[in-house]
């Protein structure tokens, strides 16, 4: 496969079609279930409680599994116990040696974008519906899907900033001459 081609939206072009698939279907399923439950039935407690397990299931997934054979991507929260300051850490697999393939890269940020933009459009329905109960269970998605749509956002920009901060040092550029001419003078006058 050229490098400089766009990436096809097949998962069996995929480096890790397990991965992918499952990731897939834990994205779609929640919404499926609700979906369904909204049009269909009417026992709310059955499908609150099965949607918020797929939920969980999906963030899980998500965060530890998925992102990091997908893109190389992981985010995790620390927080500190003197203080109670929370912290989120970002972690990136390295370039040299872990290649991104660009259909997992293109279904995870498509997928990952996709499903807050969906629950809102089911919020929106639910308020036109006047089924203000089912808004609860749409505000949970939301925040666990905007979650993590947003630490992989700031793990992906801090993975980028740390890999341009890198070749610059690296590379024996400009920057890495100037970092290097500043090391060596702070270190010669002590």
């Amino acid at each position: 496969m050229d490098p400089n081609r766009p990436a096809e939206l097949s998962w069996r072009l995929s480096s890790h079609p397990i991965t992918l698939l499952c990731f897939l279907a834990f994205r779609m399923s929640s919404l499926l279930v609700y979906l369904f439950g909204l049009l269909f039935t009417g026992n709310f407690v059955l499908i609150f409680i099965i949607t918020i397990l797929l939920l969980a299931v999906d963030f899980y997934y998500l965060k530890n599994i998925a992102g990091r054979r997908l893109v190389g991507l992981r985010w995790w929260n620390e927080v500190n116990p003197q203080t109670g300051d929370s912290h989120w850490v970002f972690e990136s697999s390295d370039p040299s040696t872990k290649t991104i393939n660009a259909t997992d890269s293109r279904f995870f940020w498509l997928a990952l974008y996709a499903q807050p933009l969906l629950w809102v459009g089911l919020a929106i329905v639910a308020i036109f519906r006047f089924e203000f109960i089912w808004l609860t269970l749409v505000v949970i998605a939301l925040s666990l899907t905007v979650t993590n749509t947003l630490a992989f956002s700031r793990c992906d920009k801090f993975s980028q900033a740390s890999n341009l901060a890198g070749s610059a040092l690296s590379g024996g550029g400009l920057a890495g001459n100037v970092v290097t001419g500043m090391l060596s003078r702070l270190f010669a006058r002590g």
